[in-house]
């Protein structure tokens, strides 16, 4: 047989240690194949009965059930009413059509003044927006670009010359309202609408009304009977 290990062992330590040292070391080093009383002993541990949730039959973390997840409510859509659009004026009741041809007559002629006649067979005056001079006319030419007030008499026209929407039917607020832009949904215009629009504003004027979601431009209204309601800028 040759030589052990062990041999091996006190060999080197000869060659190393004094012969007291060696004894020592000797003494000390763990007998082959004796169990090394380092080792760490291995334990079993008994997971108690409410702390096993969440533990597989062999140890492994189980994965949970994916929950249904919650549906959510759905969510009412208000459709968005798109007036009739009309252009026919043998549809305006006599009274409305009259007054219109009568205004745009009046405007025609470049002089404010020749509305005068018209504001004041009216009743109430028109609302031309919010005036403290007392003077609907005046304050219509101070509204215009110009000093004789023949821009506000060309875009007076030029909203009269759109197509209108009858509005409101049944109600004491029953109106014809021009342009129609003032009652239609400003995101909703076909190109040929786009095209008429461009007609009374320009396109930066048109991407504000995007952004705002409203024509707020100049726009006039007639009640059935003929009365001038209004022709103001707003929304």
């Amino acid at each position: 047989m040759g030589p052990t290990l062990q041999t091996f062992r006190v060999r080197f330590l000869r060659g190393l240690l004094p012969a007291g040292l060696m004894l020592i070391a000797f003494a000390a080093a763990p007998a082959l194949g004796a169990p090394d009383p380092r080792a760490v002993e291995t334990q079993t541990i008994v997971v108690p009965p409410d702390q096993t949730e969440g533990v597989a039959p062999d140890g492994a973390p189980s994965v949970p059930a994916d929950e249904p997840e919650a549906t959510p409510a759905p969510t009412e859509t208000v459709p968005v009413e798109v007036p009739v659009v009309e252009y026919d004026l043998t549809k305006l009741p006599k009274p409305v059509a009259r007054l219109r041809e009568q205004i745009i007559e009046a405007a025609m002629t470049g002089d404010p003044e020749k509305l005068r006649p018209i504001v004041d067979a009216n009743g109430e005056p028109p609302d031309f927006g919010p005036s403290d001079t007392g003077d609907p006319i005046g304050y219509l030419k101070l509204q215009s670009g110009d000093a004789g007030g023949r821009e506000i008499l060309a875009i007076l026209i030029e909203v009269l010359d759109a197509g209108y929407v009858h509005v409101d039917v049944g109600t004491p607020d029953e109106m014809y309202i021009w342009p129609y832009f003032a009652r239609h949904p400003i995101d909703k215009l076909s190109p040929p609408q786009l095209v008429e629009l461009f007609k009374l504003v320009f396109a930066g004027d048109y991407e504000d009304m995007l952004s705002n979601g409203v024509y707020d431009y100049f726009r006039a209204g007639i009640s059935p009977d003929g009365t001038w309601q209004y022709f103001t800028a707003g929304d």
